[in-house]
C-alpha cells in the first residue's frame, strides 16, 4: 500500500489522518514545521494528512513521542496494519458494497474476468492474492466469500451476469481450478434467480467491449451503477447517465447467447481445460 491519487476510503487511514491533523493544528504547526521538526518532508505530511499515502511504524512512533500521546498514534497505525486488507479496495466499491447488499436485482456485464459474485474459491484466491501478503489474500478471499450470499441468502436478489466468452478462455489459474470455476458457473445457474448468459467471440464488435459494469436496483431507492477502470473504481448515480447503462446492458444482451446455449457453451470449453 503505497501513495495513490485519490484518498483511502478505509477508515484506520482516515481516522490516521484526521489525528494527525487536529494534533497539529492544536499544536500551532504548519505542515512544513512538523516536516522540518520530524525529519520529513512537507509532502509526506500532507499525503498523509489527506489519506492519500499510509504512515509508517516509525512516523507513528515519532509523532507519539513528539505531541506525548500515550501511544495513539501508534495504535491507529496498528489498526490500519490489522485492517490494511481494506485499504486496497478501489475508491467507490465500499459505498457500491453496501448498496449490493441492499439491492433487490443486479444486472451485471463482465468482459475479462468472471465475476466477483460467481468466482470459486480458489479463483478468487487467484485473483486477490496476487501481489498481496498471505494473510491479507486471505482476509479478501473471506470477504468475497461473505459478499457472495447475498445470490444464496433467504430473499436472494435477482441476478442476470452477462459474461464475454473471452472472461471464461482467460486461464488466470492451472486448468484444474478453470474447470472447477466453470463448474461453479453451471451449478449457480441452475438457481432460480440466477441468469447466466455468455457473449461468444464470433459476435466480434458489440456494446460490452467498452468495459465491465453493475446496474443495482433497490427497492425505493435510485438505481446506481458501479465500474472500474485500472483499478479505480467509480459509483455512478446520476439519473440520466444510469439510464444509459440500462439501455447498454439490454443492447449487450441482444449478443449473448440464450441461458441454454451458454451452458452448452461453458460446458465446450470446460472440456478444453479438462
Amino acid at each position: 500500500m503505497g501513495t495513490r491519487s485519490e484518498p483511502y476510503e478505509a477508515p484506520a487511514i482516515q481516522t490516521f489522518a484526521t489525528e494527525l491533523t487536529e494534533w497539529r493544528l492544536q499544536a500551532g504547526l504548519t505542515q512544513t514545521a512538523l516536516a522540518e521538526t520530524l525529519g520529513y518532508t512537507p509532502q509526506w505530511i500532507s499525503q498523509i494528512e489527506s489519506a492519500k499515502s499510509i504512515p509508517s511504524k516509525e512516523f507513528a512512533e515519532n509523532l507519539d513521542t513528539y505531541f506525548t500521546t500515550n501511544g495513539l498514534f501508534k495504535r491507529l497505525w496498528k489498526r490500519i496494519i490489522d485492517t490494511r486488507h481494506q485499504a486496497i479496495l478501489p475508491p467507490g466499491f465500499t459505498a457500491y458494497q453496501e448498496r449490493e447488499a441492499e439491492a433487490d436485482q443486479l444486472r451485471a456485464f463482465e468482459l475479462t474476468l468472471i465475476h466477483g459474485l460467481l468466482q470459486s474459491e480458489n479463483y478468487i484466491r487467484t485473483v486477490v492474492g496476487h501481489g498481496q501478503d498471505p494473510d491479507t489474500a486471505e482476509q479478501l478471499v473471506a470477504e468475497r466469500l461473505k459478499r457472495q450470499e447475498v445470490l444464496t441468502r433467504k430473499g436472494a436478489l435477482d441476478a442476470w451476469f452477462t459474461l464475454d466468452e473471452a472472461a471464461l478462455r482467460r486461464e488466470i489459474a492451472d486448468p484444474e481450478i478453470m474447470c472447477e470455476q466453470l463448474a461453479h458457473l453451471l451449478t449457480l445457474g441452475e438457481r432460480p434467480n440466477i441468469s447466466i448468459d455468455i457473449v461468444p467471440l464470433s459476435a466480434k464488435y458489440y456494446p460490452g467491449l467498452t468495459g465491465s459494469f453493475n446496474l443495482l436496483s433497490i427497492l425505493d431507492a435510485p438505481d446506481v451503477v458501479y465500474g472500474e477502470i485500472a483499478g479505480q473504481g467509480m459509483l455512478i448515480t446520476e439519473p440520466r447517465t444510469v439510464a444509459s447503462f440500462a439501455v447498454r446492458y439490454n443492447k449487450l444482451r441482444g449478443d449473448a447467447l440464450r441461458v441454454e446455449e451458454s451452458r452448452t457453451l461453458i460446458n465446450r470449453i470446460m472440456e478444453e481445460y479438462g
